[in-house]
């Protein structure tokens, strides 16, 4: 008897295995692959800058290392002394380098070395200019009071996310317009929304600077920030059927 029970409980066993791995698993695998449209849309919005940040820097080459480095500090303190007195707040300049390295002396004529050892120092600072209208002044003022150095000025927006919301918001719409296109041309039907992503991109008008005279001609021309572009561009994909 006991023989006999364990015999019809490993059919049962069996039986039970097979059809849970019966209709279940046969049903997953009839099942097509899901088919998919993916499409990218764009919005863009354009706003007027507000804001600039500039680098401006002290250059300062010496036969010592030493007179090299005090020129320079004495120098870089006249320069963020003109930039404080014309109304920038401190938090608003960074040093963002200071470096000193030594170089040979070349003749301009020959070109040959003059055996001489001279040391140079740079020390840059990174300004947030919140007035616009007095950009010119003030890069008169800071090359006046001893920068001789002006790599760059690069306009921006303060306060844009709200521009920048409704680019994605527009993005998504175009994205939306031309997916149903492409499935109307193709005869077909839009589902369900399957994945989405976006990047955020914009220009931004960089005016390059010149060293030395050459920076203090460029700071007399009125500078012009004209309109910010920003784009947003969304990858959407969707359920097709």
């Amino acid at each position: 008897m006991k023989t006999k029970f364990y015999f019809v409980a490993v059919v049962a066993l069996l039986a039970l295995v097979v059809s849970a791995c019966g209709p279940a698993a046969v049903s997953q695998a009839s099942q097509p692959p899901l088919r998919t449209i993916s499409v990218a849309g764009a919005g863009t919005a354009y706003l007027v800058p507000d804001i600039a940040y500039i680098y401006v820097g002290v250059h300062t080459e010496k036969p010592s290392a030493s007179d090299a480095v005090s020129e320079n500090n004495a120098q870089t303190q006249k320069v963020i002394q003109a930039l404080r007195d014309f109304g920038i707040d401190a938090k608003d300049i960074r040093t963002t380098n200071f470096s000193i390295y030594p170089f040979d002396k070349y003749d301009p004529v020959t070109g040959t070395s003059t055996g001489e050892k001279y040391y140079a120092v740079d020390n840059t600072v990174y300004v947030t200019v919140r007035d616009l209208g007095k950009l010119g002044e003030l890069l008169d003022t800071v090359i006046a009071a001893g920068a001789n150095t002006v790599n760059s000025v690069q306009f921006d927006v303060a306060d844009k996310d709200a521009a920048l919301k409704q680019a994605r918001a527009d993005a998504v719409k175009d994205a939306e317009a031309k997916a149903q296109e492409l499935a109307d041309a193709a005869g077909v039907s839009l589902g369900e929304l399957q994945n989405i992503s976006f990047q955020d991109s914009v220009y931004y008008p960089v005016v390059d600077g010149r060293g030395g005279g050459a920076a203090s001609e460029a700071a007399a021309v009125p500078i012009q920030p004209g309109q910010l572009t920003f784009t947003v561009t969304v990858n959407v994909t969707y359920e097709i059927k």
